[in-house]
């Protein structure tokens, strides 16, 4: 018996693998997952990211319902879907500012400023730094020894900053 994606349009079917993912990677609206590309023969999986509003606060002064102003390509590591290296992709939002002048970018939910890494990649990094070498967890996430590396020194920085929101004797 053919099975017909529970009488599913290959359109609705895609949804189901859009919503799927979008949920799957947290994303909450305005940014969803737009497009999957899987490439078993390759070892990965690409996630295309939309944001999909045309107005944002702006991130520089915080004015309400600014103006975007263009999208800037970039593209993370994300951590694995099973076997499989798992990369986002979006075109990030700029917002032109009415209010200070300023043209500045929307930052991610799921990335630190600056990486390309997703937080979710960097937390498995720091969390796997102290029990191995880090020669030794780079071959196991498939990334450069260095890469990791500026993911620690990152942190570590961070948590040695007096008042940091990562540093241990910051009250929160």
């Amino acid at each position: 018996m053919e099975d017909n994606g529970g009488g599913l349009s290959s359109r609705g079917r895609f949804l189901m693998i859009e919503t799927l993912f979008t949920q799957a990677l947290g994303l909450v609206a305005p940014w969803q997952v737009e497009e999957v590309i899987f490439k078993p023969e390759s070892g990965r999986i690409d996630f295309q990211v939309r944001f999909g509003a045309a107005i944002h606060a702006c991130p520089a002064c915080g004015a309400a319902a600014q103006p975007l102003h263009d999208r800037l390509a970039r593209s993370w590591r994300h951590l694995d879907f099973f076997q499989f290296e798992a990369h986002l992709h979006a075109e990030v939002p700029r917002v032109a500012c009415a209010g200070c002048g300023k043209v500045t970018q929307i930052a991610v939910p799921w990335a630190r400023e600056g990486s390309r890494f997703t937080l979710l990649f960097e937390a498995l990094t720091l969390m796997l730094a102290p029990t191995m070498p880090v020669l030794a967890a780079g071959r196991l996430l498939r990334v450069r020894s260095r890469r990791l590396w500026r993911v620690i020194n990152h942190h570590v920085s961070q948590a040695r900053v007096p008042n940091s929101p990562q540093s241990p004797s910051c009250s929160r």
